[in-house]
């Protein structure tokens, strides 16, 4: 790679993101933060979970995304009643000129982006059907296993305040995810701008601006920034420090927390920190960017104790602590 590549690659990526983010603010409005984590996490190759109360655009997002890049979209609305064949698929009896044939009809999951609408609502058994799915991209019916088309990318959604008839996602399956997104409620000044798009006639209209074969040149790209040793040392002592029995975990750690982050943190941690690094014109990542994916990334990953849940304490409280207390040199 020539000296001039880096710079060039960067410039490319980064007018390739605006275009899809320009799509993406026709129909959504504010939620910068939400669309950076979502794209980091398909350029990661990751999952996302988005966290938020109904009615915040969390189905128009995802479809708009699905529509300026030019990828098929499926939407399973999860209820207490579906089972793993209604989202995976099964094979039925056809009969073909007089012929009776098996073939598999395959579910909502296979597409490139899918839509996990309310995934606590689903059953345990439901929900782990959905972990292949997401960590190996395949899907397995009658010893017959079928690899799901890349670019691959669930979005599950869970609404936080609605506790009655869901089913709390375990930790084995949280930690299939790269991200957890927090979706805010808009301010006054986005309302506004809310309801003059979707009170009037006119209705804006999504242009692809991207393909799938950009997207997956664009992951291996990412694959290709450069981490230095001290950045990589910082994002492993950041994860040290989510767990209360090291000796460099602050003092809400080790009051708070039961258990800490898993490596699948670190590695979203610094994969998260390539992305964001190009996303800002770099070749290379920093500590800076490290700390930008901390929180979406360990946010799920920090269980906390009895104490921590019986005083209310947010899992992102515990977090700013560590931010505060690991230094960049260690």
């Amino acid at each position: 790679m020539s000296e001039s590549e880096p710079q060039e690659i960067v410039a490319r990526f980064g007018d390739d993101l605006r275009r899809v983010k320009d799509e993406i603010g026709k129909m959504i409005v504010g939620q910068d933060e939400i669309v950076d984590g979502v794209l980091t996490c398909l350029l990661a190759g990751g999952q996302a979970l988005l966290e938020g109360v109904p009615g915040l655009g969390k189905t128009m997002l995802v479809r708009t995304l699905a529509n300026a890049l030019q990828l098929s979209f499926s939407r399973i609305q999860f209820t207490p009643d579906l089972m793993p064949a209604d989202i995976l698929g099964t094979t039925v009896m056809t009969d073909v000129g007089g012929a009776p044939r098996i073939e598999f009809r395959k579910g909502p999951v296979f597409a490139n982006i899918v839509l996990a609408d309310e995934i606590n609502r689903a059953t345990p058994k439901t929900q782990s059907a959905m972990l292949e799915v997401m960590q190996e991209h395949t899907v397995t019916v009658a010893n017959h296993t079928y690899v799901l088309d890349e670019p691959y990318f669930v979005l599950a959604t869970q609404n936080p305040l609605e506790m009655e008839g869901t089913y709390p996602l375990p930790e084995a399956q949280l930690d299939r995810f790269l991200f957890k997104l927090h979706v805010g409620f808009p301010s006054r000044e986005e309302l506004h701008a809310i309801l003059d798009r979707t009170t009037g006639n006119e209705r804006p209209e999504v242009t692809p601006v991207m393909n799938r074969d950009t997207i997956l040149t664009m992951r291996k790209v990412v694959r290709d920034v450069a981490v230095s040793h001290h950045v990589k040392d910082y994002a492993i002592r950041v994860l040290e420090a989510t767990h209360p029995d090291r000796p460099s975990a602050p003092e809400k750690v080790k009051r708070f927390v039961r258990f800490g982050g898993s490596p699948r943190g670190a590695q979203a941690m610094l994969l998260a920190a390539k992305i964001h690094a190009v996303m800002e014109g770099r070749f290379a990542a920093a500590i800076d960017d490290v700390r930008w994916a901390m929180r979406p990334a360990l946010r799920h990953r920090v269980i906390l104790n009895f104490e921590g849940e019986a005083e209310g304490v947010a899992a992102d409280a515990v977090l700013e602590d560590i931010l505060a207390s690991v230094k960049e040199t260690g």
